[in-house]
């Protein structure tokens, strides 16, 4: 019998879990067993009987969370991981929306969606929102969705076409008819329309949202990117009648209090990309000035093109930035801060239950009977960063990393045990990626791949520096 074969029951024996409960989330279960049957959470409790044919995953000495969920992740650029380190919010939009995004071929959205999902699961990320803003074509999209389909991971693709205006591309016969075909896609596969709202006072983006809610889809759009996305487009989206729960506010970090006061009045959720927004230029990472206002917030990392794809990251990233922006407030009235905010529970639960939220997605992101079978074990017993466990979710936030994710079950089926992916052609998909990347590279030339990663590096100014003094001999120097 294959051990983890479709449909055989598995039990998680010992663990800490931490269930990340509606209303209870700093909970924390130790020695716990979570029993798996089929594509459910069985049963969760101390000591639980199993079936006989089911197989056990020692989780003693490790942690039991929900999978984690990215709300927002350009899966397709992820062919190019690394490639933009050293941009900068412009410098990607000259790149991808004018100059080199075209050049990409279904094939190559294709691999870099693979690469993506495959990291993604390795990293306990259960569910990625595919914000697939580079589909311009419905061959594209094809490929898109053939690549998720191809991995074992759970995954939303949020169409978008940053080559054409909104209301063009929506319109569309063929986006039509690809919504028809792959638009319900399952439980393993939902669908979201991704555009952006500029702030035209003409509301070009109006036909765009009728569409997407003709065809009953959330739409997700990046909102408070300083210099592209501001208030008049919240405003407009208010006046219009388009802001609903279901839309997804990806950045919100150059937005004022009348926005974040529209997004919590209707029921809407931000996505924080912590590692973006504080590099890129979006503006500062908006949790500190978010949670005044009540707003349901998720966690997610963007793009591999620049950062890190795993929320382990995220989650220390987003503490950092705003317990950082509590002192700062603080210092410059004179004030000093003697409790943090925001804590360690709170970015796990934003990491997991927060983006089941943002989804509409209540099987998920908890670990309770009846609730869908996505499942981390964090343990590595060949690290000494694996103990002790003394505070579940300081570790979950602070300590871990990719490296200490053990087992990762999606809908019941064990995708990654023992620190290794199963069910998955690492080989095949880096073959896929290096076609991509010699593409590119051709299709650029040399001196242009070269240029558009090592962009130039403005001039600074070295301060006089009054304390310098020339002759001067240390006492040391008298000395000798």
């Amino acid at each position: 019998m294959n051990e983890f074969e479709a449909g055989r029951p598995v039990v998680l024996r010992g663990g800490t879990v931490l269930p990340m409960s509606p209303g209870g989330s700093r909970r924390v279960l130790p020695r716990t067993d979570v029993l798996v049957t089929g594509d459910r959470i069985a049963a969760v409790g101390t000591e639980l009987e199993a079936p006989e044919d089911a197989v056990v995953i020692d989780a003693s000495g490790g942690l039991v969370m929900p999978g984690m969920i990215d709300t927002h992740r350009h899966m397709w650029q992820t062919a190019l991981r690394g490639y933009g380190a050293d941009w900068t919010l412009t410098q990607y939009f000259v790149w991808f929306y004018l100059e080199h995004g075209k050049l990409f071929r279904p094939e190559d959205i294709h691999a870099g969606n693979t690469l993506a999902a495959i990291e993604a699961l390795d990293a306990g990320v259960t569910t990625v929102v595919d914000w697939s803003h580079g589909l311009r074509t419905v061959d594209h999209a094809d490929a898109a969705a053939d690549a998720l389909e191809s991995v074992p991971g759970r995954y939303v693709l949020a169409y978008g076409n940053i080559q054409q205006p909104p209301a063009e591309w929506t319109a569309a016969p063929e986006f039509r008819d690809f919504v028809r075909r792959r638009g319900a896609g399952g439980d393993m596969l939902g669908f979201q329309i991704a555009f952006d709202v500029l702030g035209d006072p003409s509301f070009p983006e109006r036909p765009a949202f009728e569409v997407a809610r003709e065809l009953g889809a959330a739409v997700t759009t990046h909102a408070g990117v300083w210099g592209a996305t501001s208030d008049d487009g919240i405003r407009l989206m208010h006046e219009h009648g388009f802001m609903t729960p279901e839309t997804i506010y990806v950045h919100a970090a150059s937005l004022s209090a009348d926005s974040y006061h529209r997004i919590a009045a209707t029921g809407g959720s931000i996505s924080v990309s912590t590692e973006s927004e504080q590099s890129a230029g979006q503006g500062y990472p908006p949790t500190w000035a978010v949670r005044a206002h009540g707003i349901p917030v998720s966690l997610s990392m963007d793009t591999s093109v620049w950062w890190s794809g795993d929320l382990f990251s995220a989650m220390r990233a987003t503490l950092g930035a705003d317990r950082s922006r509590e002192h700062l407030e603080a210092h410059a009235k004179g004030e000093t801060v003697t409790h943090c905010g925001l804590r360690a529970d709170q970015v796990v639960e934003w990491a997991t239950r927060g983006g089941a939220r943002a989804l509409g997605r209540d099987d998920l992101g908890v670990i309770e009977p009846g609730r869908k079978a996505d499942l981390v074990l964090v343990k590595n017993e060949h690290s000494p960063v694996s103990f002790p466990i003394l505070n579940p979710f300081g570790h979950v936030a602070f300590q871990a990393q990719r490296g200490d994710v053990h087992t990762v079950i999606v809908d019941g089926r064990v995708v990654k045990h023992e620190h290794r992916l199963l069910g998955v052609d690492l080989a095949g998909a880096r073959a896929q990626v290096e076609r991509t990347v010699e593409h590119l590279r051709s299709a650029m030339g040399d001196e242009a791949w070269e240029q558009g990663m090592n962009p130039d590096i403005p001039s600074a100014e070295v301060l006089d520096n009054p304390y310098t003094y020339t002759g001067y001999r240390s006492d040391a120097t008298h000395r000798r």
